[in-house]
């Protein structure tokens, strides 16, 4: 047996990351046009109140549970209503950067993916927002649901008439719940511990949460889920490659020689 051995070809551990740089200039370009593209609809009152009763009314044709089954689990004490208005108002944005920092930093190509979703959702969600203004079930009288911002807190509007710093006739699609839903999608994409699916938790959560508060109807989560779903399609996660622990298993391969099976000739 020939004992000279030669070194495989060197394999980089991850991906090139992208420019920073370039990075932050996107995803803030991104954020920034779709936070004023929602002003466009922000003056469609009359509008958005009918697509409410029409929404109102389909949700119950459809056969869904009000979203008042949900309310009425917060509104056994004031401290969960004020954790769920909480969790509205600070989880959602707080939880989608750290993840994309994350993946940015460990899983590069997975990061290139999930901000490319995450983008095409956005920029659909956009596009629905100018053509279905929506009113939430919170401003709905026919609902009867409580706006638990406005009476437990925190709260992340001012009333609609001198609230310029958000539109909140854009319900449909829930970006909250889209952004959750892509958050635990990739992250259970980019990790292998067994525990991962555990992340379909912070979905759920949110859902509870959105639909709780009377922020949105369940079929705004729905839209939101297709929405990335359509996206997911067109957009494929990366491969798994072997791990570099694996890769150094096999570093050294006899020169000149096949791989030989373990346990042939036996």
């Amino acid at each position: 047996m020939n004992a000279r051995t030669e070194p495989a070809e060197a394999e980089p551990d991850t991906p090139a990351r992208p420019p920073i740089v370039r990075e932050l200039l996107l995803v803030a370009g991104l954020f920034l046009v779709y936070k004023f593209g929602r002003q466009l609809v922000a003056g469609h009152t009359g509008e958005a109140f009918r697509d409410a009763h029409d929404v109102w009314r389909l949700e119950r044709w459809l056969g869904l549970p009000g979203e008042g089954t949900v309310q009425s689990l917060l509104l056994h004490g004031d401290g969960l209503a004020e954790v769920a208005n909480t969790y509205y108002a600070t989880v959602h944005f707080p939880a989608t950067v750290a993840f994309l920092v994350w993946l940015y930093l460990r899983r590069p190509a997975h990061y290139v993916w999930a901000r490319r979703a995450l983008a095409a959702v956005t920029a659909a969600a956009l596009v629905l927002h100018l053509a279905f203004p929506l009113a939430p079930p919170r401003m709905l009288a026919a609902t009867g649901l409580v706006d638990t911002a406005r009476v437990y807190g925190p709260s992340v509007y001012g009333p609609p008439q001198t609230d310029h710093l958000s539109n909140q006739f854009a319900a449909m699609p829930s970006l909250h719940f889209g952004w959750a839903l892509m958050v635990a999608i990739g992250l259970i994409a980019a990790t292998r511990s067994r525990w991962r699916w555990l992340w379909l938790l912070h979905p759920l959560l949110t859902l509870l949460v959105i639909v709780g508060t009377a922020n949105h109807y369940w079929l705004d989560a729905l839209v939101a889920g297709l929405l990335l779903g359509l996206a997911l399609t067109l957009i494929h996660a990366p491969r798994r490659t072997a791990t570099a622990a694996a890769r150094r298993t096999h570093a050294l391969v006899p020169a000149g020689e096949p791989p030989v099976l373990a346990g042939a000739g036996r």
